[in-house]
């Protein structure tokens, strides 16, 4: 397994050891909802999420109805870059699960077969993937097999007490049956964990670390808590009730989490983006490249890698 001069084993390591070659994301909002916001389950969302469901760097469904069109006009972006000829195609905004399955089907289908998609990636909630869903992809999957398809659940947390703050609105329980479902389907899973939660710190984050190790997921995306505008979770930044974490605080986090991390895991993703109009702390997370360069220098100096803590479990 190369991991291309870094300390972890990144998604762009992983990209270039099976494909030969880096690919880029073209985000697409697909016109999904959220039962944590259409009154299922809740009418506000996690206390954290954006109006846009975590979609902004999304190319807008308003302006681009059809997936086509979106991927047409992401691949436009692209155009003046120096990068590869395949994309993937990540149905990011809201719930990308939650819709009739006929519709679903359609989409995925839309997107897979552009001849510049090397695969999908979709994100959801671990309560909104059911057996026809996995069926369904795994039929997908058997259709267009030069092509793959990737599932990303946003676990955010193994605490319940935090679950129930942020208004996650379902047990671990059920993402642990789902990661088990996703799996026996041979079905690569990505989890979002969010680094600077209320009430937790290097501990409880470790836990949920562990979790992941036990449980197993291909993938995971560390993501720093963000203090959006118009957000629930706004009110305690402004209230003094939360204070968002400094850089260096969340650097040595990030550091704990890749050496608990089996190096088996792919890392896609070490910090995140907030939309500059909306984010209202922490702002030294605008320069994401000064952030990852400090936690590059910081693993360096520490002799510091990804797995060099991991305790294997017997199984």
């Amino acid at each position: 397994m190369e991991w291309h001069g870094r300390p972890y084993y990144s998604l762009d390591a992983f990209l270039k050891n099976t494909y030969g070659e880096k690919l880029y994301k073209i985000a697409v909002d697909a016109g999904f909802t959220c039962p944590n916001r259409d009154g299922t389950l809740g009418s506000g969302g996690c206390i954290f999420c954006s109006a846009g469901g975590s979609g902004e760097f999304a190319i807008k469904t308003a302006d681009h109805p059809s997936v086509t069109d979106q991927i047409e006009t992401g691949l436009s972006l692209f155009a003046h870059k120096r990068v590869g000829q395949r994309f993937i195609v990540y149905f990011q905004a809201y719930t990308n699960t939650y819709g009739p399955l006929p519709h679903l089907r359609a989409l995925y289908t839309e997107a897979l077969r552009h001849p510049d998609v090397a695969g999908i990636s979709i994100a959801t909630r671990p309560d909104c993937i059911t057996e026809n869903i996995v069926t369904m992809l795994v039929n997908l999957r058997q259709i267009f097999t030069d092509k793959f398809v990737w599932v990303e659940l946003g676990l955010q947390t193994i605490h319940e007490k935090t679950a129930d703050f942020i208004r996650r609105g379902y047990p671990l329980s059920v993402y642990d049956s789902c990661v088990s479902l996703l799996s026996q389907a041979d079905i690569p899973v990505i989890t979002h964990i969010i680094i600077g939660l209320p009430g937790e710190g290097e501990e409880a984050l470790l836990s949920t670390i562990d979790h992941l190790n036990q449980l197993g997921t291909w993938g995971v995306k560390l993501q720093l808590l963000h203090v959006l505008r118009d957000t629930a979770f706004a009110g305690y930044y402004h209230d003094g009730s939360y204070t968002p974490l400094a850089r260096d605080a969340y650097i040595d986090l990030v550091i704990a989490c890749l050496e608990h991390l089996s190096p088996d895991i792919v890392i896609h993703r070490l910090t995140g983006d907030g939309p500059k109009a909306l984010l209202l702390a922490p702002l030294w997370s605008l320069d994401k490249r000064s952030v990852l360069n400090t936690l590059h220098h910081t693993m360096k100096l520490r002799a510091a890698c990804q797995g060099r803590l991991y305790e294997r479990h017997s199984s």
